[in-house]
């Protein structure tokens, strides 16, 4: 199963729902068509890639499929596939990158934040450069406006909603020079508007943080257990929560059900904004993704996405999908014209169009699953008492470790030539919790080659 997840079609986010399996697959569907979060035209995934996506029998897809073929919403044809059928959109009622410390240059880097850049799709992404910088209109090349290009924006909009559950539509998309520079954006805003105070995660990135202080918000810590972390009712004079709702970082847990929905409860009956990073969203291995909490509330939840992960780090290209009445602020808090680079925007955009981008995910998501199943093969021959956690997504893992010996084996790995971080570099000074030992592991950095020696090395580090 954890197989099919990665292979098959185009991503697609459903939840079906009901008392049935054909019937939850068929509402789901219907109502995707019918919001516009699958645009019409739209190619669907063949009923063998998504009912293995789903883990359903394939007749059940192909009657579904069939059902909204009959009503008039899709359409299928000899050689085409199923797609979308050409309709107006009814919108919903009132739809209106992360930094790292500079250093020696490791001999090994286990340091989460970067994926594998030898991997990055230079071939793939000079052709779509090609192909979109001939098709831009002369204007393309002048200022622009300050929410980015509309090809991106639209190509961002059509695959956040598939791929993501998040509804978007391109007005509301402010393109950025990474998830900082949203972060950076949203705390100018947020403090112009009279917020004092934005609530964080118990574990996170310090840069991240900075930014919203360095706004002249308060960022107090919020509880986190095993079920990660808890939101609850926030600071009474929180105006926003800054969460990693998908895949805590570095956790790696996703945020529970139980309190999903009590956090947009909260933003909804308080006027508040909930901050989502959904940093590593398209990485996921044996579990199905865990869909935007920005579905569930678009007027009261920011997403923010980037290409960091997925891509490079070096793109600087991330983008913010803001609820309408955010969108004219983060505009004039950005500045008069577009600070992205119009190129690479043009080439996301054409590369997310052509589908390469869909390919380039699903390559990568098999590349580092076979890494994270060696490293957890690596632990259980030679570390058997250490236990591994967050794995079921994302680009790192967490090695939980005998109580006290978490600096000697981060001081260890240094003099190994391993760059590796311990849990507590990503501790917020007023966590809630108890300190744990572990190490926060990320398998995205090292290339193919080298991994095998890096493995090798961790192992003979820890205790």
């Amino acid at each position: 199963m954890a197989e099919r997840w990665a292979t098959f079609g185009i991503d697609l986010h459903l939840d079906p729902t009901g008392p049935g399996l054909r019937r939850g697959l068929t509402d789901a569907l219907r109502e995707a068509v019918r919001t516009g979060r699958l645009a019409p035209g739209t190619r669907l995934p063949s009923s063998r890639s998504l009912a293995g996506d789903l883990g359903i029998a394939r007749n059940t897809v192909a009657d579904a499929y069939a059902d909204l073929v009959a009503e008039g919403w899709l359409t299928a044809r000899q050689g085409s596939g199923t797609r979308v059928a050409d309709r107006p959109v009814i919108p919903p009622p009132g739809t209106p990158a992360r930094p790292r410390p500079e250093s020696p240059r490791p001999a090994h880097d286990l340091v989460p934040g970067t994926p594998d850049l030898a991997a990055f799709p230079r071939a793939e992404w000079l052709r779509a450069a090609r192909r979109a910088f001939l098709a831009a209109p002369n204007q393309s090349l002048g200022y622009g406006d300050p929410r980015g290009r509309p090809e991106l924006r639209t190509a961002l909009a059509g695959y956040l909603a598939r791929a993501r559950g998040v509804r978007a539509d391109p007005e509301h998309i402010v393109v950025c020079s990474g998830f900082v520079h949203g972060l950076r954006l949203l705390g100018q805003v947020l403090r112009a508007r009279g917020v004092r105070t934005v609530a964080v995660e118990s574990y996170g990135l310090a840069p991240h943080w900075r930014q919203l202080t360095a706004a002249g918000l308060a960022i107090p810590a919020l509880p986190f257990d095993e079920r990660g972390t808890d939101p609850g009712d926030p600071p009474v004079d929180a105006g926003a929560v800054l969460l990693t709702p998908a895949h805590q970082f570095p956790m790696g847990v996703p945020l529970h059900q139980s309190r999903r929905t009590p956090v947009v409860e909260w933003a909804r009956r308080t006027g508040g904004l909930v901050l989502e990073d959904d940093y590593d969203g398209e990485f996921r291995y044996d579990r199905q993704p865990v869909g935007a909490l920005q579905g569930l509330a678009p007027g009261h939840v920011v997403f923010l996405g980037t290409a960091s992960k997925s891509l490079a780090p070096g793109l600087r290209l991330a983008w913010m999908v803001l609820p309408p009445a955010l969108v004219e602020e983060v505009t004039e808090a950005k500045g008069g014209s577009d600070t992205c680079g119009v190129l690479d925007q043009l080439t996301l955009a054409e590369f997310l169009t052509s589908g390469a981008y869909d390919r380039h995910v699903r390559a990568a998501r098999l590349r580092y699953r076979r890494r994270r199943d060696a490293l957890v093969r690596a632990l259980a021959e030679h570390a058997p008492d250490i236990p591994i956690t967050g794995i079921a997504a994302g680009l790192h893992a967490v090695l939980r470790l005998p109580p006290g010996t978490e600096g000697t084996v981060v001081q260890a790995a240094a003099w190994q030539g391993l760059a590796l971080h311990g849990l507590g570099f990503y501790r917020h000074e007023q966590a809630l919790t108890d300190p744990l030992d572990a190490l926060v592991v990320g398998y995205g950095t090292p290339p193919d080659h080298a991994w095998a020696a890096t493995l090798e090395a961790l192992c003979r580090v820890l205790p």
